[in-house]
């Protein structure tokens, strides 16, 4: 019986889809085609590039493009994975830099840094005005495309200046510092460019947990981005149980400076969020 009554939904159901794929198919178009790609920058470059070649087919307002972990799976739509090429990632990065400004590229780098779903989205939509209006695009503030990644650009350089200030190095055997954030954005790069220019003649790598990855920094030397492996995560998690005087004196620093009268854990958190204290060293 209920197998029979089950019968009366199921047909309604294929005829509803039915229905709608005559419906897609009568308007020229059988969903959306959503480039996929890994989220590093260069990959994004790339998604951009293959993107703009399927657009030149089928229009702007029928591709999208997510990043791996960001797919929202729909029926009628096709899903384009797209990998690392060199050269249309460096024909992406010269067009941009030549044919609008420095100035966007900056937007671009900056929107493909954050951890928003629409981000990589956003920096497509940007460029599809960008190519058109030439350097201009910067100024046009009443443009949706363009306050959205305006937006996540300032979003991306707060939180990078935000762990700039919150970055806590552990010295290991007196030999190298090392430094563990767990940031939203992809952000340790612009932070690593701050100690850079203050610690230039010490071993330091600042380590991102969230992506198993590390900017490294040899004495005297160029830093350089690395992906880690799992090994090399959990013999380096180990890192922050190191105790040396100078995490202890910090400590007391801490506390001899607070004023308990004026205690406001309220106002504390909003100026320094509980997610980005998990390896702030005065508050373990």
């Amino acid at each position: 019986m209920g197998d029979k009554a089950s019968e009366p939904a199921i047909s309604a159901i294929i005829i509803v889809l039915e229905e709608l794929m005559h419906i897609i198919i009568m308007s020229g178009g059988c969903g959306m085609y959503i480039f996929v790609c890994e989220d590093r920058f260069e990959d994004m470059m790339c998604c951009i590039y293959q993107a703009w070649e399927k657009a030149l087919k089928v229009g702007h307002g029928c591709v999208r493009l997510e990043r791996c972990g960001n797919e929202q799976p729909s029926l009628f739509d096709e899903y384009i994975h797209v990998d690392f090429n060199e050269d249309e990632y460096n024909k992406v990065v010269r067009s941009i830099k030549q044919k609008i400004s420095n100035e966007a590229y900056a937007c671009v780098y900056y929107a493909c840094l954050s951890s928003e779903q629409d981000a990589l989205d956003a920096a497509y939509r940007f460029l599809v005005i960008g190519f058109k209006a030439g350097a201009a695009i910067t100024y046009m503030r009443t443009e949706p495309s363009v306050m959205r990644i305006k937006d996540i650009r300032r979003r991306v350089i707060n939180e990078a200046r935000y762990f700039r200030e919150f970055a806590r190095f552990n010295s290991v055997d007196g030999k190298v510092y090392v430094c563990h954030l767990e940031p939203k954005s992809d952000v340790i790069y612009e932070v690593a460019q701050h100690f850079a220019d203050r610690m230039p003649s010490e071993n330091w790598l600042i380590i991102d947990d969230n992506r198993s990855k590390a900017v490294i920094h040899p004495i005297d030397g160029e830093m350089y981005i690395r992906y880690l492996t799992d090994y090399e995560i959990e013999a380096l998690s180990g890192s922050e149980a190191v105790n040396d005087e100078y995490t202890d004196m910090w400590k007391a620093f801490f506390e001899a400076i607070a004023i308990k009268q004026r205690n406001n854990e309220k106002c504390q958190r909003n100026l320094m969020p509980l997610w980005m204290r998990k390896h702030v060293t005065e508050f373990h």
